[in-house]
């Protein structure tokens, strides 16, 4: 990676369950607090897992127009309140750049599920009719359809005129966008991206989906402690919700601007195992691959990782695949390193959490904090590293590992390093 055109984190802003903004988002992670909870978007009677992290998001008190949301599907709201953070945070002055030269990278594994959803009970009276009635659709319909529409959104925001793309690679998809926003900036096609994530998932068919494969946790009588990555006892994870954006930049222009850098983005990488929709091998040789390369391209190698943010859904598969991937890919140093799972404290927002985790993975840098995993009680036998269980943990943070892994078998591994750390 030449330095010339080495990609910085300038901005942040995020939505998630716990806490509006980056600032609650942190002190939540490193209070290690749970935001999973029974379910309120919906009634979830009759469903096998009635929990989920959910965001106290109101939508008016955040700044959007009665227009806007009567526009705009929840996780479109998300996304545009998170890209409005980042971009404040980072000083920029919007009307001032060349709109030509900015693009939008915005990745969502389910789109604009709860537009959908609420419009085609509508529109088929509550699913009696199986024809239904155009008429009673709303004028948004149609973008509820495409999920370029959040791209879109965040795009009009930022009067981006450059590339945009909307990114959906699964539970992956918060990884893949933000790499994907580097990658612009690396090859010169834009000199700043917003870049992230979001998804609303939380709606009975999701909810549906996820019962019928039992994937999700029944634990419904103490939702608190539902989510449990790592632990003997886990069974299964709970949906979340949420939204992260970044502002990525060219480092050298960062620093001519005299901008905060959270952190740069060392390497990334993916992987698919062509194996299986939901299944996972165990040896986790696919993500092995997708860190051993990404470690590669940043000139990083196993004892430079100071902490991993895994993926941790809290399936047993799982957790399984990737303790068995960091020891292919890493050594001995997967012994030493501490790894953490937030989804433990949100939940699993699907296509979001990945860009959420970069969030927690350049705070960790920030504030040499590592985030713990909540609910670790007792460690399954099978994942024997350190999994800062319970309370977070002061740790000098240089350089982190972030992982995902998708339905589909998407594999991807995405590599920040403290500002000057690769000069």
């Amino acid at each position: 990676m030449t330095t010339e055109r080495s990609v910085a984190i300038t901005g942040i802003g995020v939505v998630a369950p716990g806490g509006i903004g980056t600032k609650a988002f942190w002190e939540m992670l490193t209070a290690g607090r749970t935001a999973t909870r029974t379910i309120t978007l919906f009634d979830p009677t009759g469903f096998r897992s009635r929990i989920a992290a959910e965001c106290d998001f109101d939508p008016a008190a955040c700044g959007l127009t009665p227009q806007e949301i009567r526009r705009m599907d929840r996780a479109a709201q998300l996304a545009v309140v998170a890209a409005d953070e980042a971009v404040a945070d980072s000083g920029l002055e919007v009307d001032a750049l060349r709109p030509d030269r900015v693009g939008v990278s915005i990745g969502s594994a389910v789109g604009c599920t709860m537009g959908l959803e609420e419009e085609y009970i509508v529109l088929s009276d509550g699913g009696r009719q199986w024809l239904v009635d155009h008429r009673y659709g709303v004028p948004q319909l149609y973008g509820y359809m495409v999920p370029s529409t959040l791209a879109v959104e965040v795009a009009w925001r930022v009067a981006a005129e450059g590339p945009v793309a909307l990114i959906s690679t699964g539970c992956t998809s918060g990884l893949d966008a933000v790499a994907h926003g580097a990658q612009l900036i690396r090859e010169g096609s834009a000199d700043l991206v917003i870049a992230g994530a979001t998804d609303a998932p939380i709606s009975p068919i999701t909810s549906a989906c996820f019962d019928a494969i039992k994937a999700t946790s029944p634990n419904n009588d103490d939702p608190a402690h539902a989510s449990r990555p790592f632990d003997r006892d886990r069974d299964g994870f709970v949906l979340g919700e949420g939204a992260a954006v970044f502002v990525l930049e060219e480092t050298s222009a960062a620093r001519r601007r005299d901008a905060h850098v959270y952190a740069e983005i060392a390497g990334f990488a993916s992987r698919s195992n062509a194996y299986h929709m939901t299944g996972l091998k165990p040896d986790g040789r696919e993500m092995a691959e997708a860190i051993t390369v990404a470690m590669r391209q940043a000139g990083l190698g196993p004892d430079d990782i100071d902490y991993i943010n895994a993926h941790g859904s809290g399936t047993k598969q799982n957790d399984r695949h990737e303790t068995a991937a960091f020891k292919r890919s890493l050594g001995q140093r997967a012994y030493e390193v501490p790894v953490s799972s937030v989804k433990s404290m949100i939940g699993h927002s699907l296509g979001a959490i990945g860009s959420i985790e970069v969030a927690a993975s350049a705070l960790a840098i920030e504030h040499n904090v590592v985030p713990p995993t909540a609910n670790l009680h007792t460690p399954d036998p099978e994942c024997d590293l350190d999994y800062v269980p319970l309370t977070a943990r002061d740790h000098r943070t240089d350089v982190v590992l972030s992982v995902g892994s998708g339905f589909g078998g998407f594999q991807t591994a995405v590599l920040l390093a403290r500002p000057g750390e690769l000069s």
